[in-house]
């Protein structure tokens, strides 16, 4: 395993702000709800196929989900007939939170406090999400070619987005058009030679700075060396685990690395009010030190503005605008001039006022509306929506050496119950989440070991850590030889969902409520076949909630899990019910908790409890035949109003009816929102999912008082608080 550590940033020019920024050491991590991709696709084989897809994990190849399917069978190279998960933002009220359960195994070890409880290790974790107004898949599907560079999807086939680095050409001292010329026509080309069928989030340009800007020479890189890129200096794609500059997608390697970042995470030159899409923002970072929340609160981009050097603008305007200097007296040396950026969740563009602005910040009881510039050097002034302070608080604790589950999960994977964000525009957003996992240890200080101590033999300077050290153990033994890798000193392991889309809420009955998400996590195959994904459950599994609330019941599966050779280290097959490949669920009412049959809906009790608010013409039997079905009928077949297809019910009674083990139902469903007449109590199941022994997919809901439903939430809170304690 990777014995790693939290390493403290620091700039070497007196006139910075030491931020204390964390070198970040994620190791073997796996992201469950919403499903991760660990760079898979759409593969029939147990290993992806291209590690450098999107992002660097650093996981084992066998890790991931593939993208979901809308139909009974594989998307393929159609866009159209991927699906991706539809999620209902929270509200402006307080209490209308969208409440998503974050779930994820790491391998080593979590949690503990560094004062009353220390564990054998340090450990954070980061979580994080992109977004921009979202299109439909047709447009991506369509080779929209104005906008692929913008675009956040999937793709259709795993190849790696293409990239040409910058060249000497363009970056000589002596500004001139040529050197103007050599930079357009190979960002010109690089913008053509990207591919709508390949997978894309953080943006080309993103990556394009990342290659110009000097790396950051005040970390500490132990007896690494990192080599200089083609244009002569060491640029910010060059990281003590990254020394040869290694592309993954359009990621920087030194953003990746450590947190918080001392550049914004801004994916385009200038603000884009078009296509909105955001610098990453951060939701929570956990961990095992929360006495560093205040350091890590002022160092998040989600309330504080970040500098960077702007070259060529004004009067003197070149194509490119970003200088390669990271502190302020490199940039004057350079031309530039020190700009502070702020993040946004959204610029709303059609509050052009301050009145109106300052009307929609009254409103909103979530995010932080204020009307600004967005730059230092601007006085134009915009409505600018900033997402709540990145959350601080305790890392579930879970033991070393075991991607397994955490005692403050209540035997369940670790989890964070995420609160999905509001965008006060009430547009469609598409997104993608990201984790990052850091554990260290206390071989040496790790918040001031900086590249003064970088190891230098002819200055007398050796490091506190080196490659492979022999040790002496006393005795008059021969001394022993430590498996000590130095560039996993620091080494950043990461998951990441396929897109997915955040709705804005529609209707009366969805005004200031919270909406649970149940969801299901989990692949087709047995413990071993899957591993280290996991097995087909709910999630939640068992949950309390209030009368007032709403649940959303959805799921995302795969037709193309079948997990063949090659298995890497690991077995293949697909084990399981129906045809081989495929992921199906279905929710139906169970006969009590301890039961292993569905009730059939003329002895049911849950649906004559609930309404749907997505479809309200619905009647009980509509909601459950679309639910048991897995939207094969959306409803009961006398009440086709409520499909959510185009052909609905009337295709599919064409094609012969039903599999009952549902081989040619949809893979995915958007099913229903659903909200409470009463207090009522459902244990409910998959019918698919039911081998005894295992694939047992089940859970239990209590609908009770609100008064009761804030008890059990108090319960579950303390748990954790003791746990964590203990």
């Amino acid at each position: 395993y990777y014995i790693t550590n939290n390493l403290r940033m620091r700039f070497l020019h007196a006139l910075l702000t030491l931020l204390g920024a964390l070198n970040y050491v994620t190791c073997d991590t796996y992201l469950h709800n919403p499903r991760g991709s660990n760079n898979r696709l759409n593969e029939r084989n147990a290993v992806r196929r291209n590690a450098n897809r999107l992002f660097d994990s650093q996981n084992n190849n066998r890790g991931g989900y593939n993208t979901g399917d809308a139909e009974d069978d594989a998307a393929g190279n159609d866009a159209k007939k991927q699906y991706s998960m539809q999620y209902y933002q929270s509200g402006p009220e307080a209490a209308a939170e969208s409440r998503l359960i974050l779930e994820w195994t790491n391998q080593h070890g979590c949690g503990g406090s560094e004062d009353s409880s220390p564990h054998k290790l340090n450990c954070d974790i980061v979580v994080q999400y992109m977004c921009q107004n979202d299109v439909d898949n047709s447009q991506i599907e369509q080779n929209d070619n104005t906008n692929k560079d913008v675009y956040l999807r999937d793709g259709t086939n795993t190849a790696t987005q293409n990239f040409q680095n910058p060249n000497r050409g363009e970056t000589s001292t002596n500004q001139n058009n040529n050197n103007d010329n050599n930079y357009a026509n190979r960002i010109n080309q690089n913008v053509n030679n990207i591919q709508m069928q390949r997978g894309y989030q953080e943006s080309m340009i993103w990556y394009d700075m990342c290659k110009y800007r000097e790396a950051n020479g005040g970390l500490f890189t132990a007896d690494q060396r990192l080599n200089n890129g083609n244009l002569g200096y060491k640029d910010a794609s060059r990281t003590r685990q990254n020394p040869n500059g290694q592309r993954r997608g359009y990621e920087c390697p030194e953003e990746r690395d450590y947190y918080p970042y001392w550049y914004p995470t801004l994916m385009t030159q200038s603000y884009d009010t078009t296509h909105q899409t955001t610098p990453w923002i951060d939701l929570a970072y956990l961990t095992s030190n929360t006495s560093r929340c205040d350091i890590i609160k002022k160092g998040s981009f989600n309330r504080n503005g970040i500098p960077r050097c702007v070259v060529a603008e004004g009067t003197n305007a070149r194509p490119r605008t970003y200088g390669k200097a990271i502190t302020e007296a490199a940039c004057k040396t350079e031309g530039g001039k020190w700009v502070t950026f702020h993040s946004y969740l959204e610029i709303l563009t059609a509050e052009n006022t301050e009145a109106k602005c300052n009307a929609k910040a009254a409103a909103d009881k979530r995010n932080k509306i204020s009307w600004m510039s967005l730059r230092s050097d601007e006085t134009k002034k915009w409505c600018v929506v900033q997402a709540p302070e990145v959350d601080c608080t305790s890392a579930p604790w879970t033991r070393v050496n075991h991607n397994g589950n955490s005692p403050d999960s209540q035997g369940n994977a670790s989890r964070y119950d995420s609160v999905l964000p509001y965008f006060p525009s009430d547009t469609k957003k598409r997104c993608v989440t990201r984790l990052r996992y850091n554990i260290s240890t206390d071989d040496y200080d790790p918040f001031n070991t900086d590249s003064s101590q970088n190891q230098d033999i002819s200055e007398g300077v050796v490091s506190p850590v080196e490659q492979n050290p022999l040790v002496d153990v006393g005795a008059a033994a021969r001394p022993l030889r430590l498996a000590l890798n130095t560039n996993q000193y620091g080494r950043t392991f990461q998951d990441r969902s396929h897109v997915y889309r955040m709705l804005p809420r529609t209707g009366a009955d969805m005004a200031g409520k919270i909406i649970h998400n149940l969801n299901v996590r989990g692949k087709r195959g047995n413990i071993v076949q899957v591993y280290p994904a996991v097995e087909y459950d709910f999630i939640p599994n068992r949950a309390t909630i209030s009368t007032r609330d709403l649940v959303h019941i959805q799921w995302t599966g795969s037709n193309t899990h079948n997990n063949q050779p090659n298995g890497g280290d690991g077995q293949t097959g697909d084990a399981g019910e129906g045809k081989g490949g495929t992921d199906r669920s279905n929710f139906l009412e169970m006969q009590g908790e301890i039961e292993n049959y569905p009730a059939p809906f003329e002895n049911s009790t849950f649906w004559s409890k609930v309404k749907s608010v997505t479809q309200p013409s619905a009647t009980a039997k509509d909601i459950a035949v679309g639910l048991f079905s897995s939207g094969y009928f959306c409803g009961d077949a006398q009440s086709a109003n409520v499909c959510q297809t185009a052909n609905g019910n009337t295709r599919r009674l064409a094609q012969g009816g039903m599999n009952d083990l549902l081989n040619n139902a949809p893979a995915s469903y958007f099913g229903h929102v659903l909200k409470f007449t009463g207090k009522t109590t459902v244990a409910y199941m998959c019918s698919r999912n039911n081998n005894f022994s295992n694939r047992s997919q089940k859970g239990i809901l209590w609908v009770v008082d609100p008064a009761d439903a804030a008890k059990a939430q108090a319960v579950r809170r303390r748990r954790r608080s003791t746990s964590n304690e203990q």
